[in-house]
């Protein structure tokens, strides 16, 4: 159902407030891409590219597509990642028929923030593994060069600086929003199943002071319970391993203790963290692809430009990429329709691209309401006689007489089940169905004369 959430011909802008350092870019390049892979990445980058223009612009996802050469299934899971990671938030405005969207970056957290955030440097451990880890974290690490005999003797404001009064003070707050740095907040998380009464429950205020527990984050708790796969009874445990000699709980030894009762009572190795959308990949099903399933799945996952650069072997012509963009934009067809018709009128007009031929389909197939590249080739079987008839009209107007040639159909112009034999079998019941479908053609032409 990927259309209800994302389609080619919706819209967005990007939202900046500020540029990004160099710093920044170090730490997406060696912190957050191992976590969220090239294809996030790349999004990323090139969202943050666009967003320096020096004024804003509006694109369609049928340009993001092109740009980094994916999917537009891939293009929406590296979007929900870079917002799962906290570096996009994502805004829609749907007007009548048109969608569109708001994408505003966010800086990566800094290295200190990083490593301090359980769930983000156990990823990351589990990723690039030890070595690289203790590596990487050393790399950020600074040394205090400021010698102990130093003694800080800065100025404040006040020292500086002070108040005069003014007769009137009309004009100092004129309203409106002003824009600012947007901070980095980290990962958006909310672990509503850890139940916390629960685990107040169990703490009493002799064993565990309620302050101690006031200088912990819920959100760190959370964390931790997810992350390590831990009860609030097993929190519970975690909390009372972790107090120090005066009932503090200091966070980096509550996160220690976390890491040692996970070690001690489910598992020495690391925990990992995986997509969700990569689950679902891994449901693999016993039945072998037919040819139809197989076609089905490179229409649907490729962009009209390189559907015709592997038809033709060379690099499609300008004109007809721009007609495969204006049936993504202008009829919102999806990649797989579109794809779909251009293959269809490619095989009937002798490996040419007509536009007018090609817009008079898609404009019957909008009314058909077609959305998948399965009811294209559903639809082009069922109405090919028509299609045919108008291309003989297309042609008169053309040339001014009726072209004779030899009718041709795409190889999946034929019923599924015709696609499952292999060149060296012979089925009586598939060739009948070849001799009616050539004979149905040649009366065609019969009457045309």
């Amino acid at each position: 159902m990927l259309y209800q959430e994302l389609q080619p011909v919706d819209t967005f802008t990007i939202k900046l407030s500020h540029p990004f350092s160099d710093y920044d870019r170090q730490l997406l390049t060696l912190f957050y891409q191992p976590l969220i892979g090239p294809d996030a990445m790349s999004l990323f980058m090139s969202l943050w590219a666009d967003a320096e223009r020096e004024t804003e612009s509006e694109f369609s996802h049928y340009y993001l597509m092109n740009l980094l050469t994916m999917p537009l299934v891939k293009v929406f899971e590296a979007r929900i990642s870079l917002e799962a990671i906290g570096l996009l938030r994502t805004y829609c405005k749907q007007m009548d028929q048109d969608r569109t969207f708001c994408y505003e970056l966010l800086p990566p957290l800094d290295a200190k923030s990083f490593f301090d955030d359980p769930l983000l440097s156990t990823f990351l451990f589990s990723k690039i593994g030890e070595q690289a880890y203790r590596s990487l974290r050393s790399r950020f690490l600074v040394d205090d060069p400021m010698d102990e005999q130093y003694k800080e003797v800065s100025r404040t404001f006040l020292d500086v600086f002070k108040p005069i009064r003014y007769s009137s003070s009309e004009g100092m707050d004129e309203g409106g929003q002003m824009s600012g740095r947007n901070e980095p907040t980290g990962i958006p998380f909310a672990y509503s199943d850890f139940d916390f009464n629960l685990f107040r429950a169990g703490l009493s205020e002799q064993m565990v002071p309620k302050s101690a527990l006031a200088s912990v984050s819920k959100e760190l708790i959370e964390k931790l319970a997810f992350l390590y796969s831990l009860t609030p009874l097993d929190m519970q445990k975690v909390v009372m391993m972790a107090l120090d000699e005066n009932l503090k709980l200091p966070e980096d030894r509550l996160r220690k203790a976390a890491v040692d009762f996970y070690k001690m009572n489910i598992s020495q190795n690391v925990p990992s963290i995986e997509k969700t959308f990569q689950k679902e990949k891994k449901h693999v099903t016993s039945e072998p692809l037919t040819r139809e399933d197989e076609l089905l799945v490179y229409m649907e996952n490729t962009s009209p430009r390189e559907m015709l650069k592997d038809y033709t072997g060379n690099e499609p012509l300008p004109v007809d990429v721009q007609l495969a963009e204006r049936l993504v934009t202008v009829h919102g067809f999806t990649v797989g329709v579109v794809n779909v018709l251009l293959h269809y009128v490619i095989i009937r007009n002798d490996g040419k691209i007509t536009k007018n031929y090609a817009e008079r389909i898609a404009s019957h197939w909008a009314n058909k309401k077609i959305e998948t590249a399965k009811q294209a080739m559903e639809i082009s079987r069922k109405e090919h006689d028509q299609y045919i008839k108008w291309q003989k009209e297309g042609s008169r107007k053309t040339s001014g007489r009726k072209p004779v040639r030899e009718e041709k159909v795409p190889e999946w112009f034929n019923k599924p089940e015709e696609q499952n034999v292999s060149k060296d079998e012979a089925d009586p019941a598939i060739d009948e169905k070849r001799r009616e479908l050539q004979a149905k053609l040649d009366a065609m032409r019969l009457e045309g004369k």
